[in-house]
């Protein structure tokens, strides 16, 4: 079993766990108001119908601040990065879904398979655990939902005339799916990639904490939902002072030195704030992975999902991209993409491409053209019921347009997150909204399927999942010597 822990503090260790417990504590009040009614397309500003608004005035201030004093050497870095796309995205156009790694499940123990799977995800920030649930077990949960489904017709969906993701959290797929031994154990696999600098940081790798998210069963022909490339975790909040600035996770990008960027540090995560809007579906987790959990035979093309292989090059551009203008402004001229033809704002705006206050970040080909987004996103390899996808949670990624497929393309969202002393004071409402039936605090608010029949309960977690489903559901206290499990038992309010 693959454990990561935090280790014993130090006095150095201490300084820096306080800090970064201080720093987590201090959430928004936005974090406990109740978010308004509505589906997954609220989340996304070219989806939820609303005209596009220019942001405050105030992030022309702090993109300003961000760059002070630095100018000279981030139009160095963006002139290295461009260079670096173009090599790139010819070797990913080139692979094309081969460049995404896959493992079987029954090798994650193998020390040569694990190592060149993990080099290999690494690099493009996403993968495949094949066979993590059988096949036939995967089958079975899609068909209790659907039948869950059935009984329960007041159940939202989006879109309306020909549903695709369901505004489900607690039919019996999904709470056994959170709490099987099987997905506790690939999500410790994934997210024993990740590092902390500081030994003393309160996070475990090795003790998942379930998040509950939708599911989606997608049609043949559909193209309702028709997701475009985007990133998750927030929007504007990588900009921010008081987002992801809290934990200075982009500092190097901004500095000028995106080469020295790691993706992979966890401790300055801790104390990031991802939502600091109450958007109706922004995630205020830590989830180190987005996933999914295959419950169909799904190919390219079929509804299935894309990424981007770029992903650290992708991160990069994606923020320093508002600092930049082209000089000759016609998209269709020769040498338009040339370095010499993008250079540093003298006077930042504030605009930042593709961000809306509570929404997700969305990307395109106008805002984004360095990506070639057409030839930079793959589709993921075929996939059958049982499959694992996880895909970090920087990724750009994107849905297809049409589902050309002739059978559903269906998926049980289940992200991977860590044990962290923000990730349990999301558990205790979470564990809330479980025992109501209302949808978890980061989803469209309502009185979800607290009126369901059939829904799941703490009884039927402990059945699929033992003590460690009950534990990632905050149903449970944490037994043992880790230093970060003495403040998540009080947080989860269990005493003694």
């Amino acid at each position: 079993m693959l454990t990561t822990l935090v280790r014993p503090t130090t006095p150095r260790g201490s300084k820096v766990l306080a800090s970064l417990r201080t720093l987590a504590t201090a959430a928004p009040e936005q974090r406990d108001r109740a978010r308004k009614e509505g589906d997954i397309s609220s989340v996304f500003a070219s989806l939820s119908g609303a005209e596009a608004t220019p942001l405050p005035g105030r992030f022309a201030d702090i993109k300003t601040a961000i760059i002070r004093n630095n100018e000279s050497r981030i139009q160095d870095s963006w002139s290295r990065l461009l260079k670096a796309l173009r090599s790139e995205i010819q070797h990913i156009a080139s692979a094309g879904s081969n460049i995404i790694p896959s493992i079987d499940f029954n090798q994650i123990g193998n020390n040569s398979h694990t190592q060149s799977f993990g080099n290999g995800l690494r690099k493009r920030g996403a993968a495949i655990v094949r066979g993590v649930i059988a096949e036939d077990v995967a089958l079975a949960w899609k068909k209790e939902i659907k039948e869950y489904i059935k009984k329960n017709p007041q159940t939202k969906a989006f879109p309306k005339d020909k549903p695709a993701v369901y505004e489900l959290y607690w039919s019996p797929g999904q709470v056994k799916a959170r709490a099987d031994p099987n997905i506790l154990e690939v999500q410790k696999f994934m997210m024993s990639f990740w590092h902390s600098k500081h030994p003393a940081a309160p996070i475990s790798t090795g003790h998942p904490v379930a998040y509950a998210d939708r599911l989606r069963i997608r049609q043949p022909g559909d193209a309702g939902f028709a997701l475009g490339p985007h990133v998750d975790g927030g929007s504007v909040e990588r900009w921010e002072p008081n987002g992801y600035g809290l934990g200075s996770v982009y500092n190097e990008v901004f500095s000028g030195n995106w080469e020295s960027f790691d993706p992979w540090e966890s401790s300055c995560r801790l104390p990031v704030e991802s939502d600091l809007y109450n958007g109706a579906g922004a995630c205020s987790m830590f989830r180190m992975f987005q996933g999914w959990l295959s419950m169909s035979h799904t190919s390219a093309g079929e509804g299935t999902l894309l990424v981007n292989p770029l992903f650290n090059l992708a991160t990069s551009y994606l923020l320093l991209r508002p600092f930049f203008s082209p000089v000759n402004t016609n998209l269709g001229t020769s040498g338009y993409l040339d370095e010499s033809n993008w250079q540093l704002d003298p006077f930042q705006s504030s605009t930042l491409q593709g961000a809306t206050l509570g929404c997700t970040q969305e990307l395109t080909e106008a805002l984004h053209p360095h990506l070639d987004l057409s030839k930079s996103m793959v589709h993921v390899p075929r996939v059958a019921p049982g499959d694992y996808v996880a895909w970090h949670c920087d990724s750009i990624h994107a849905v297809d347009k049409i589902h050309s497929g002739k059978s559903d393309s269906s998926v049980l969202y289940i992200p991977s997150c860590p044990l962290t002393e923000g990730n349990a004071r999301y558990l205790v409402r979470q564990r809330e909204a479980f025992s109501n039936g209302t949808p978890g605090p980061d989803f469209p608010g309502g009185k979800g399927e607290s009126e369901h029949v059939g829904r799941m309960g703490k009884a039927d977690v402990s059945a699929q999942g033992g003590v460690d489903g009950e534990r990632a559901m905050g149903l449970k206290a944490y037994v043992g010597d880790s230093s970060v499990f003495g403040k998540v038992n009080e947080i989860l309010n269990f005493k003694g």
